[in-house]
């Protein structure tokens, strides 16, 4: 007779609100926060263990640093500011996933909210934004996670309503 292990249980995709509790975790570890190093020309970054197999990193922002236009293709999100004040502008609008270059946006579509320290947000899959440290003077930090780690960004350029897919990176231009 034969004794065998039961299989172990399977671990389930986070989902938008796992990581959204995760980055509010740790956006709140002070000592963390506080360890970031912070440059006065670019914005720094340290990967973190996210949950569930999830894709995390602290990142700090100079003054006047932001990501511009982008998404995060196939990959759930959230973020949360843990020091100082971030903006993000993004659009309420699902936009072709493939094989379009330019895309005219209807009136309506442009969403914008001020994220102070403790606040962020979590986002489904396809979301288009971009993030800024719009403060003269003061260094932002935030926490961000993603699910299924990403497997690329989409980077675009904006003119009034016009959006143009400008480049795909992958993660190994990041490296």
């Amino acid at each position: 007779m034969s004794v065998s292990s039961p299989a172990p249980a399977p671990v389930s995709a986070p989902s938008e609100a796992d990581l959204l509790d995760f980055v509010r975790r740790i956006a709140a570890d002070a000592e963390l926060i506080a360890a970031l190093p912070l440059d006065p020309e670019g914005r720094t970054w340290v990967r973190l263990d996210g949950p569930g197999g999830s894709e995390a990193w602290l990142i700090g922002w100079p003054p006047g640093t932001g990501t511009g236009w982008h998404d995060h293709a196939d990959s759930l999100g959230a973020f949360m500011t843990a020091a100082g004040e971030l903006q993000e502008n993004s659009l309420a609008a699902r936009l072709p996933t493939d094989c379009w270059r330019t895309l005219e946006l209807t009136d309506g579509v442009d969403r914008e909210r001020r994220l102070t320290a403790g606040q962020g947000r979590a986002f489904g899959r396809h979301h288009v934004h971009e993030v800024l440290n719009e403060s003269p003077d003061r260094h932002a930090v935030s926490v961000h996670a993603y699910f299924p780690p990403l497997p690329r960004i989409r980077r675009y350029s904006r003119s009034g309503r016009v959006l143009r897919l400008e480049q795909v990176e992958r993660p190994e231009d990041w490296q």
